[in-house]
């Protein structure tokens, strides 16, 4: 049986304006890599090994929820419809205190969770999520 080995794994957002989302992600310390037509509407941001692909109106779902938090009892089918990552950092609560300080909506505050990870939630202004996380120490 043949099987597949990936080299690289790029997500694509769909995003309503490109410009404005690499400013967003700009904002979080992250570099445009590289931007595609004119104006750009397709492009690439980068931080250290790691890209995300943008796509303005195109290759995926977006859509805000009208909840504040990401995990309680209103999720579920109520819940954002973009994409949702987990990245891992070193220390969530100095990318906390940048997010607030950047003005990055927080979806859910640093907190410790059941599976062995300190997690931080923060949303993409098209409702895409990023559980930012570092593990517990044991």
């Amino acid at each position: 049986m043949a099987r597949m080995h990936a080299h690289r794994l790029v997500p694509i957002l769909n995003v309503s304006n490109f410009q404005d989302s690499v400013a967003w992600f700009e904002k979080l310390g992250w570099k445009k890599a590289w931007d595609w037509h004119e104006p750009a509407s397709f492009g690439g941001v980068r931080s250290g090994a790691c890209e995300i692909f943008l796509c303005e109106g195109g290759q995926g779902g977006r859509g805000r929820s009208p909840l504040v938090q990401t995990f309680g009892v209103e999720g579920g089918t109520t819940g954002d419809k973009g994409v949702w990552m987990s990245v891992w950092v070193e220390d969530v609560e100095t990318v906390h205190r940048h997010c607030l300080e950047q003005g990055i909506e927080v979806a859910l505050a640093p907190t410790d969770m059941p599976w062995g990870l300190r997690e931080l939630h923060i949303r993409h202004p098209d409702g895409h999520i990023f559980r930012i996380g570092q593990p517990l120490a044991s």
